[in-house]
């Protein structure tokens, strides 16, 4: 949903950049495959208790769904983030780990949510951990700008502090829905929806705001 950051420093040919290419793009590749494990459906049912299963694997298919597609979304942030950075530091290696970290975790939360989304902790635990990765997102874009973007007057780098901006929106959504979990999951879940219109307002805003 985030707005793609331009690719105006790719390095992905220098030797530590291709490593971590690799790294992030096979930690993904697992995590998105490992969402599928919690949808099933045992053998050998009958009629009956076939359409039950079937019922029942509804709500782990929602996830799953919903896990997948932030996820890919995640990665394709990740890379154009990854490739665009010019060079690579201490501080930047450890935030990409970490935001790996948090991706490999998520088959976790999804499969809590999939099986307890009545239960306030699940949601919680959900919600913070894609605060959290949007949160390291966000900080690899604040702690790299100047790096990429030189000049802060330039489209790219305007673009770049849109795509910023929407991430943090995505923070602070995520954010707000845990205690709103405690006292609704529904809601809580449902508010998540509201990412929607934050990026589409932040990005059009933005977009507008030069030539004002």
């Amino acid at each position: 949903m985030t707005e793609p950051v331009p690719e105006t420093h790719t390095h992905e040919n220098a030797p530590g950049a291709a490593r971590l290419v690799t790294l992030s793009d096979g930690i993904y590749a697992i995590a998105m495959t490992l969402l599928v494990i919690n949808v099933a459906v045992p053998a050998h049912l009958d009629d009956a208790a076939f359409h039950r299963a079937l019922s029942d694997a509804l709500p782990s298919l929602g996830a799953f769904a919903l896990s997948f597609t932030l996820i890919a979304g995640f990665w394709r942030d990740h890379r154009r983030i990854l490739t665009a950075l010019p060079i690579e530091t201490a501080v930047v290696t450890r935030l990409i780990l970490l935001g790996l970290g948090l991706v490999a975790l998520l088959p976790f939360p999804t499969g809590l949510l999939a099986a307890y989304a009545s239960q306030p902790e699940a949601v919680a635990l959900y919600a913070g951990a894609m605060a959290a990765i949007h949160a390291v997102h966000a900080t690899l874009l604040l702690l790299t700008q100047h790096q990429v973007h030189p000049s802060p007057a330039s489209s790219a780098a305007m673009a770049r502090r849109r795509f910023t901006a929407q991430l943090g929106s995505s923070v602070v959504i995520f954010g707000l829905s845990i205690p709103l979990a405690f006292v609704s999951t529904e809601a809580a879940m449902w508010f998540w929806l509201t990412l929607i219109p934050a990026h589409y307002i932040l990005g059009h805003y933005r977009r507008r705001r030069p030539h004002q």
